[in-house]
């Protein structure tokens, strides 16, 4: 157009674009809230256990049908049950922590960018995080890592903010208490101490850096801060069960303060890898697109140290620490290095302005987004052109017909790349990551949750049942009692399945004639109990689940289940309906 021009936005325009980019995160991460249930293995755990808080009213303690639960300590299940308490809906309430806290770091990251560097750096900091797989991908689930990632980032933040671009005491100070919310979140909440260790590198080398005049005292505060927010969960505890002197509370005490926090770093029980995991598995997988950009962004960060770039120096030093922290402990997950991401973003932010105009830049972005649409088309074609008995055979082995959805991905990487070409190579990118969780939230959720929940089986199990039988499960899972339509009978928790949890049940069902047992068939066949004389509820998820009671049990297995007595616990579920 003759006599245009383009012209920078200024910072108003600036901070414009960022509510526009919150309200596009607002959809990307909301998109599909409330249609779907709460999938297996993370997220039925916590999702029954803020319902139980709320029908039960003791959040103190968290409970999971009835059994104290020690692995994590209550925050984030406080959080799910008052968004229950209030909606009334488990589907929107299980979510709505995780979404929140995404835009959350968002916004931290945004203000942060801007105030380490410019209003431009931030919204480009909050993009790349938008952007960053993992990051989406973990706000969009309730698991407890996007909760945690709050918190860290928080606290990352106020200690930044004072170290950087102090003094800012009360930043400091707020940090320090996200901190302690942290680490009544999941226990790492800590993290962000370990800023001070490069912190202390560039004061040795008298890197510029502010001067932070102040007392001991108010450097002391800090900790004390952390102290009150881990207080607001850990003291009640602590002085309950000293006061009650119950053993279940001492051995709930003493699990989560040790078992779950220093011995599981130090002498991990599940989730080994190498020593190379994160570095070789998790960040280039889980770190795109911006594991590809450190490609050029490594060399960039090398030349801001060498000039004594403090800003640089803290964030990456940071992430380094973070990573090796879990490298060290023999039990890893890749969720585990969600709290770098921020970090990661805000450190990439000064560079990606210049970097997605250099040609290679965009070039590698463009083929990544033509790759992926090329890999997702050659599925389909194989799928359904070349080969559709195999096409029928993966659609029944996960129980679900994805070439919609596989087709709408491969649809959008296309329209992206011919929209973006090269010229817009890492824009077209950016929006095909962000178009895949919209498609997911709205197409796959509904697509998937048939066999990711198990609503199906449940329902199913409650036609066959008359509405005064008593139904008990073995080897359950959260889900399993969180989608029920009745009270459930179990027999404790992560027996496995085993051949005294299945005893126990048989012994229970054999004294009323009213009484189920929901079990699969690797649990009956570690008993005296037969499928074949069973009531078949179904498959879920590759395990085959019967019903049986009395009239089911052989003469042979109806005695010895008389012989053997009542079992030793009996556990209640709590009633949703009441």
């Amino acid at each position: 157009m003759r006599g245009f021009r383009f012209r920078a936005p200024d910072a108003e325009g600036l901070d414009r674009a960022f509510w526009l980019l919150a309200l596009i995160a607002l959809v990307v991460i909301g998109a599909g809230l409330g249609l779907r249930d709460p999938w297996p293995v993370d997220e039925p755990r916590f999702a029954l256990i803020a319902r139980d808080m709320v029908l039960t009213g003791d959040w103190l303690f968290p409970h999971i049908a009835s059994v104290l639960y020690p692995d994590k300590p209550p925050l984030f299940m406080w959080t799910i049950a008052v968004f229950y308490w209030l909606t009334g809906s488990l589907r929107v309430s299980f979510l709505l922590p995780s979404l929140l806290a995404g835009l959350g770091c968002l916004w931290l990251v945004f203000d942060l960018g801007r105030r380490l560097w410019s209003r431009r750096v931030g919204l480009m900091a909050a993009t790349a995080l938008l952007v960053t797989l993992q990051f989406t991908l973990l706000a969009k689930r309730a698991q407890i890592d996007a909760y945690e990632c709050l918190w860290t980032t928080l606290g990352l933040y106020g200690v930044l903010r004072h170290l950087l671009r102090g003094p800012a005491w009360g930043w400091y100070w707020a940090g320090f208490f996200a901190m302690g919310l942290g680490i009544i979140t999941k226990g790492v909440g800590f993290l962000p101490l370990l800023v001070f260790i490069p912190y202390a590198f560039a004061r040795w080398r008298h890197w510029p850096l502010p001067t932070l005049n102040g007392n001991v005292w108010r450097w002391v505060l800090g900790p004390l801060a952390l102290i009150v927010g881990v207080g607001i969960w850990l003291g009640p505890m602590l002085i309950v069960v000293a006061l009650s002197d119950t053993p279940a509370l001492t051995a709930y005490r003493d699990n989560i303060l040790f078992h779950q926090t220093a011995e599981r770093y130090a002498d991990a029980w599940h989730h080994f890898h190498s020593a190379w995991y994160y570095v070789a598995e998790v960040i280039p997988a889980f770190w795109l697109p911006l594991s590809v950009a450190l490609l050029w962004l490594v060399p960039a960060w090398w030349r801001r140290l060498k000039r004594c770039d403090a800003r640089h120096l803290l964030l990456l030093g940071w992430i380094v620490l973070v990573v090796l922290f879990f490298s060290l402990s023999a039990g890893k997950r890749g969720v585990y290095l969600l709290p770098a991401v921020p970090a990661l973003a805000l450190a990439a932010a000064p560079l990606l302005t210049g970097l997605i105009r250099l040609k290679s830049a965009r070039v590698t972005a463009l083929a990544m987004t033509v790759a992926a649409g090329v890999l997702l088309g050659l599925v389909l074609l194989y799928c359904l052109v070349v080969s559709p008995e195999q096409g029928v055979r993966l659609a029944t082995k996960f129980n679900i017909e994805p070439w919609g959805f596989v087709g709408a991905l491969a649809g959008v990487a296309w329209l992206a790349a011919a929209l973006g070409r090269v010229r817009y190579g890492a824009h077209a990118l950016a929006g095909f990551f962000l178009s895949i969780w919209v498609i997911y939230g709205f197409y796959g959720y509904q697509l998937v949750n048939p066999d990711r929940s198990a609503a199906g089986l449940m329902a199913r199990v409650n036609d066959e049942l008359k509405p005064h039988d008593k139904l008990a499960i073995v080897d359950w899972r959260a889900q399993y009692i969180l989608q029920a339509e009745r009270p459930i009978v179990h027999f404790g928790f992560r027996r496995g399945g085993s051949a005294d949890e299945i005893a126990d049940a048989l012994a229970w069902v054999v004294a009323s004639p009213h009484r189920w047992v929901l079990a699969d068939k690797r649990a009956l066949e570690k008993s005296c109990a037969s499928s074949n004389r069973a009531v078949d509820a179904g498959i879920r998820s590759g395990d085959h689940w019967y019903l049986i009671n009395v009239d089911t049990l052989s003469p042979a297995c109806r005695a010895a289940a008389f012989a053997a007595g009542p079992p030793a616990a009996v556990y209640h579920s709590v009633d949703a309906g009441t």
